[in-house]
């Protein structure tokens, strides 16, 4: 490997490197055989020895691998990758239910909460400028590959959730005064926005929502943990509107 090659690798692991360049890194043989057949351009896979063929990739050694690879085990290959770029429609929020990340800021958070978004069947996160990059090399990780499969818009949250209520399209949100999240009668489609780990739904965006939920504890009376990781707490509203939304099908 070049020395200018080794530097741009390094370059990736901050967002201002990855915004300059506009890419972004993958590791590990399973997540980069995902890249190679995804809508994704793959620009330069850096791999042990019988790894990957092609025009793509260069082989290097155990000791390179080191010096480009971002995890504290070393992987097999590493890929430099075009970040993709999505246009966000307003009309596509009106007939989904799509995700809305308000200054969520940790990297595995936001890895899970992607990966969360992928196994429901959601397409579309919209998230704050203050939210993690989804292209930060953690949360890239923590997708298991789902970064490959939905859609991440960096946006004023506030201003976009004030059109779509304008344009009609539900928007919950998760807070302590919130209805019982079971007691409620939830829609197939909407927003679902989920707050910062510690300050929860900033003022603004508050604002926009229309449907307070509420994770209620067990027994209902109960004093425990003040709250919920802000990835756990996604998995069980997004399950609670999958369940609704089937129930009330097969009536």
């Amino acid at each position: 490997m070049t020395k200018a090659e080794i530097q741009l690798i390094r370059s990736l692991a901050d967002k201002r490197g990855r915004t300059e360049q506009g890419l972004f890194l993958a590791e590990g043989e399973k997540l980069i055989g995902e890249l190679r057949t995804s809508h994704l351009r793959v620009r330069r896979i850096y791999a042990l020895e019988g790894l990957f063929t092609g025009e793509e990739v260069e082989v290097v050694s155990p000791r390179e691998m080191e010096r480009i690879s971002q995890l504290k085990t070393p992987s097999n290959s590493v890929a430099v990758v075009e970040i993709p770029r999505y246009r966000l429609r307003p009309e596509e929020l009106r007939g989904q239910l799509t995700l809305a990340l308000d200054e969520v800021q940790n990297p595995g958070n936001l890895g899970t909460i992607i990966r969360l978004a992928d196994w429901f069947g959601i397409r579309e996160i919209l998230c704050s400028e203050g939210t993690a990059d989804c292209f930060n090399p953690k949360v890239v990780q923590a997708t298991m590959g789902a970064i490959l499969r939905v859609r991440v818009h960096y946006t004023d949250l506030a201003a976009t959730l004030a059109g779509a209520v304008r344009d009609g399209v539900a928007v919950y949100g998760t807070f302590l005064e919130g209805e019982n999240l079971y007691e409620s009668r939830l829609s197939p489609t909407g927003i679902v926005v989920m707050g910062n780990e510690g300050r929860g739904v900033t003022p603004s965006v508050a604002e926009c929502i229309s449907r307070k939920l509420f994770i209620p504890p067990w027994p209902a009376d109960r004093h425990g943990s003040e709250s919920l990781n802000v990835a756990m707490a996604t998995g069980i509203v997004c399950a609670e509107f999958r369940r609704q939304t089937t129930l009330h099908a097969s009536k």
